[in-house]
């Protein structure tokens, strides 16, 4: 029995999925937070907490191939600042994961990307200077850091939707485009290669879904090659646009299913 059969989906839908392995790839070297868009695709062919477990292995493969590309251009202290408020924001997830249903699952981060957007949006309407990465060690800035690790750990265990929240702690923090990438990128990997116990453990990640899994992540690679590609050419003004924008259609795209 192949993969297709196994999982019962058409030829358009491994299209799909393939085109969302694809976008994840493109997502983690080029514009983090893309990879919302993936995230509706997986839930929109498969059921929605499957699609958590089969999507995960492919993201720490788009995570491993951004680590090799930006690993000089990480902001360490950021990234120590936020991973305990993360794992806070997993082992919500995690309880959250165990009695909430595809519906309410959608709904809650579908609007948790959509308000970290519109906060992120008015912080850079409402100044022109921008912080340096190093501001996180102010008492604002740690409250931040922390109010954003727990949203992002939780928004990761539960849909992979992570990036987004991230995404514009990361901007309103000041970071420039390599340093948003090469941070995000350690992080990413570092905090969904620990989500892998707890998902198996839910039964979101089992021999059907690998098995799904070795097949489409393949087309993760050209998408990191393409993102690679495009980052050098895109400028700081449009990065920073196309991040939001990618945020607020994600966020969408998981409030009207």
């Amino acid at each position: 029995m192949d993969t297709m059969t196994l999982w019962h989906i058409t030829g358009w839908e491994f299209a799909a999925l393939a085109f969302a392995a694809l976008l994840v790839g493109f997502s983690k070297t080029a514009v983090s937070g893309a990879n919302t868009v993936s995230l509706a695709i997986f839930a929109a062919v498969l059921p929605a907490r499957a699609s958590t477990g089969v999507l995960l292995p492919i993201l720490i493969a788009g995570d491993v191939l951004a680590v090799l590309t930006y690993r000089r251009h990480a902001h360490w202290p950021t990234l120590w600042r936020l991973f305990p408020a993360v794992a806070v924001g997993v082992l919500a997830g995690t309880l959250f994961l165990v009695w909430a249903d595809d519906g309410v699952m959608r709904t809650s981060i579908g609007a948790i990307l959509l308000l970290m957007a519109g906060v992120t949006m008015w912080r850079r309407r409402k100044t022109e200077t921008e912080d340096d990465p190093d501001a996180v060690t102010t008492r604002a800035g740690r409250v931040k850091a922390r109010s954003y690790g727990v949203l992002g750990g939780f928004t990761t265990m539960v849909a992979n939707a992570g990036g987004p929240v991230m995404s514009m702690y990361l901007l309103s923090a000041g970071f420039r485009k390599l340093g948003f990438l090469g941070t995000s990128a350690f992080f990413f990997l570092i905090v969904n290669v620990s989500k892998v116990p707890f998902s198996a453990g839910l039964g979101l990640i089992d021999g059907h879904s690998l098995l799904l899994d070795a097949a489409l992540v393949a087309f993760v690679v050209p998408g990191a090659f393409i993102g690679k590609w495009a980052v050098n050419r895109i400028n700081q003004r449009l990065f920073e646009q196309l991040v939001i924008a990618a945020t607020v259609v994600g966020g969408v795209q998981l409030l009207v299913r």
